[in-house]
């Protein structure tokens, strides 16, 4: 059965930067054809991305992945009754929530809720003392992300056990309740859980699988980590007084990245379509889902130590490819670093080892692309070229969302 998929391939360059830190504060790495990269890891692309829809969809076709679920939906339902306090909604939206996925509500701990701001020596009772004594929302005991026609729904079945002055956990209890509620969680996702996907660990019947894919971003060439000692000085101080105020080192590097993800649209059109009984759902929304991923993956970037380094770059090169089978990622480019030792950078030698890395995959597995754009810049990206259709970025994102558009309606 043919299949529609969007491959999505990226060559961008980023100066000194530390965009994606480890557990030391260094930036990530890993070690890929026997040399030492650059690494971002595809989660934090994946935050990158979804921040970027911000801008690019209507927030009720977005989500929100949060532990502070109960107050998203509190806020909701004294949105619609403005009698009601927060304090007095959160007992039914915490059985709301938990209803309908099958999460714990607890309400924080006092020390968890001040932790960092007890006595200077660490000590618990000092914390506890020091907590704040104002209510608290329940929390969920990991995050959930729900979608904002799922809070709303949910929000509309809290109004109505609040208008009952039905006791919380009674109201869950009856006939048929959970059932609603498992239902509007279960439906009318929201393009960013439709694409990333959701893990609910209690209620794994309202999982959804992620339609798109991200790969760690690596460099395409060796990479040194780099260190730089600062210093700050204070601005108070008077002649006499020299010296800085503070003294301190940050790690980077700088990196040529290859990027990759791709994005199963049958899926993405199952996971939009799911708890749709209105004939169905057509192209229109799968499209702008497609159109908002390539600009938003494509432009977005993590935003780690991005005030100190200012490293605010877009891509060097965009290619897309529309398939009708499997997904392929073309890092294989890059097993075997470009040479370090030229004064020309690394994106030219890079953009010839992918045009010439790609057709020669497509050709031995007879897995050549129904159709490829390519956006590129300047005189460095030449050898991409002759790959596909060059286009501009917007040209790009309308072109293949007409794509994607087109096919569904084929379909039917």
């Amino acid at each position: 059965m043919s299949r529609t998929i969007l491959d999505v391939h990226v060559l961008q360059t980023v100066p000194p930067s530390n965009i994606n830190r480890d557990d030391t504060g260094a930036p990530k790495s890993a070690v890929y054809g026997g040399v030492r990269r650059s690494r971002v890891s595809s989660q934090a692309w994946k935050k990158a991305t979804r921040k970027a829809f911000e801008d690019l969809l209507d927030p009720a076709e977005l989500g929100v992945r949060t532990k502070k679920v109960v107050e998203a939906l509190t806020r909701r339902i004294t949105a619609r009754e403005e009698s009601l306090t927060a304090e007095a909604v959160w007992p039914m939206a915490a059985e709301i929530i938990t209803a309908a996925t099958g999460a714990r509500m607890e309400v924080p701990s006092r020390g968890s809720a001040a932790k960092g701001k007890g006595k200077a020596t660490g000590d618990s009772k000092g914390d506890a003392e020091d907590a704040p004594t104002e209510p608290q929302a329940p929390q969920s005991s990991y995050l959930l992300f729900l979608s904002a026609r799922q809070l709303d729904g949910l929000a509309d079945l809290a109004v109505e056990g609040l208008a009952k002055k039905a006791e919380p956990k009674v109201f869950v209890k009856e006939p048929g309740l959970k059932a609603r509620a498992k239902q509007i969680a279960s439906t009318r996702h929201s393009v960013d859980i439709a694409l990333f996907g959701r893990m609910v660990a209690d209620t794994t019947d309202i999982n959804v699988d992620a339609a798109a894919q991200v790969a760690h971003a690596l460099s395409v060439h060796p990479v040194d980590l780099e260190t730089d000692y600062f210093t700050a000085v204070d601005d108070q101080n008077g002649d006499a007084e020299t010296g800085a105020g503070m003294i301190g080192t940050v790690d980077f590097n700088s990196a040529t990245l290859y990027r990759y993800a791709a994005v199963d649209i049958d899926l993405l059109t199952e996971n939009l379509v799911a708890g749709l009984t209105e004939g169905g759902l057509g192209g229109a929304p799968v499209r702008r889902a497609v159109e908002a991923f390539i600009e938003g993956f494509a432009l977005s970037m993590p935003t780690g130590k991005l005030n100190t380094f200012g490293n605010n770059t877009l891509p060097d090169a965009v290619i897309v490819k529309l398939r009708s089978a499997r997904p392929i990622s073309f890092v294989g480019a890059f097993e075997n670093p470009v040479a370090q030792d030229t004064a020309d950078g690394h994106v030219r030698a890079a953009c010839e080892a992918l045009a010439e890395h790609i057709p020669s995959v497509e050709d031995a597995f007879g897995a050549t692309a129904d159709r490829t754009w390519v956006v590129r810049v300047g005189k460095q990206t030449q050898g991409l070229a002759d790959l596909g259709d060059e286009v501009n970025l917007r040209d790009l994102v309308t072109q293949v969302g007409q794509a994607v558009e087109g096919r569904l309606e084929k379909r039917g």
